[in-house]
């Protein structure tokens, strides 16, 4: 493998994490992240911490970014900032 070939497959993997601040009244609420956010193209991973009303997102920066995730969120019916 060719070094520009390895540097472009870092590239690929490149994971960051966002967190917003997401304002959710009830389990159901949490429910309806879980159900839908997972399938957004990119996500990797998806905590979320009812208590202090925080959505943690592992993605894929080749794949989606920090906006879409926030517009997919607010999409459900959320008011969203980033934490």
């Amino acid at each position: 493998m060719t070094t520009a070939a390895f540097a472009q497959k870092q590239e690929v993997k490149k994971i960051e994490t966002v967190v917003f601040n997401v304002e959710m009244d009830c389990q159901g609420c949490v429910k309806k992240i879980e159900k839908n956010i997972p399938f957004e193209k990119g996500v990797k991973d998806l905590q979320i911490d009812f208590k202090n009303q925080k959505v943690t997102l592992q993605y894929k920066t080749k794949s989606t970014t920090k906006e879409i995730l926030k517009k997919a969120i607010e999409k459900l019916q959320f008011k969203v900032t980033e934490a």
